[in-house]
């Protein structure tokens, strides 16, 4: 029995339709929705805690800005489903060419998703200082703990690591579409490359992880005094929102930068004055009252080690180092 050509050709069209919208990437089922937070500037909110097989690796936030010229991103979440899924909401909204990424850092659940931008022809930029980051012994070491608990959504055979197409090496400032943009080096602090993305017309200041909101910050091994520094350089910026790395959107943008920045100050303080004194860690931990801080969110799991992380940068300081 012969096939209608009309009807083969509506049979081929539909495959062909059905293989262009397919994603090669795996699913999620959590809901990734974009938010917006001025004329030109959304933010895609993820969930709390550490990542797992619950988020699907879901746990920070990312944003992009829609202008007339095409869509500029900060960040690609944690895992190339989960920006897969971040691309479709923007394509919900404009067919305008992805333009650009802006790399907030290195660490896995802000990059993961880069390789899906790099695709839909977007250029990636970062700094300088994260040049290599992907390819460190830590970084391989995150990968094959991000395989293990983030399977089927972070793979060998899926996960591409992609380099950034522009290396800054400072602030710079751009315009794309009649939107203005400043993109200012605020680390080393969180991390070294830290970089955030000021989107002057809308007044939304998208931080990265130097900023927490309403809870206490994950200090690490980061240089406190320089974080200070990066975030005295946000709020003069007098953003009208702001968008941290985690955790809810802030309307009130002055007070979770100076929560941080008072928090920081206080571990410098106290712990610097331990060191000064000769106090051990443990007796000058438990000496120091945390009252102020003892009720945030991420308390009980960050706080112990901030401080002595900042104890131990404070003897270094001591010591000229």
């Amino acid at each position: 029995m012969s096939v209608p050509l009309s009807a083969l050709f509506g049979l081929l069209l539909w495959l062909w339709l059905a293989v262009g919208l397919a994603s090669p990437y795996p699913p999620v089922s959590v809901k990734v929705q974009a938010v917006q937070l001025g004329p030109h500037s959304y933010y895609i909110p993820g969930l709390s805690g550490a990542a797992s097989p619950q988020n699907e690796g879901f746990m920070s936030n990312a944003g992009f800005v829609i202008t007339p010229a095409g869509v500029v991103v900060f960040d690609s979440l944690g895992t190339p489903s989960l920006a897969q899924s971040m691309l479709a909401e923007i394509r919900k909204l404009t067919d305008a060419p992805i333009r650009r990424v802006i790399v907030s850092h290195f660490h896995a659940d802000h990059y993961y998703g880069l390789q899906v931008f790099k695709d839909a022809g977007a250029e990636i930029w970062a700094h300088a200082y994260g040049r290599g980051a992907t390819r460190t012994i830590a970084a391989r070491l995150r990968f094959e703990q991000r395989k293990e608990i983030l399977y089927p959504w972070v793979t060998q055979e899926q996960q591409r690591f992609v380099e950034a197409d522009v290396w800054l090496s400072g602030d710079i400032d751009f315009e794309l579409g009649g939107v203005r943009f400043q993109v200012r080096h605020v680390g080393p602090a969180h991390s070294p490359e830290d970089l955030a993305l000021y989107v002057v017309d809308d007044g939304v200041l998208y931080a990265g992880d130097l900023v927490f909101k309403g809870r206490v910050p994950f200090v690490g091994e980061a240089d406190s005094r320089l974080w200070l520094a990066a975030l005295d350089k946000l709020i003069a910026l007098e953003p009208r929102v702001l968008v941290p790395g985690h955790g809810q959107v802030s309307m009130d943008p002055a007070a979770d930068l100076t929560l941080t920045r008072d928090y920081l100050a206080y571990l410098r303080q106290e712990m610097g004055k331990a060191v000064a004194e000769m106090i051990p860690f443990e007796e000058a931990y438990l000496a120091t009252d945390w009252s102020r801080y003892e009720f945030l969110p991420a308390f009980p799991e960050a706080n112990r080690v901030n401080a002595y992380n900042t104890y131990i940068l404070m003897e270094k300081e001591s010591m000229g180092r």
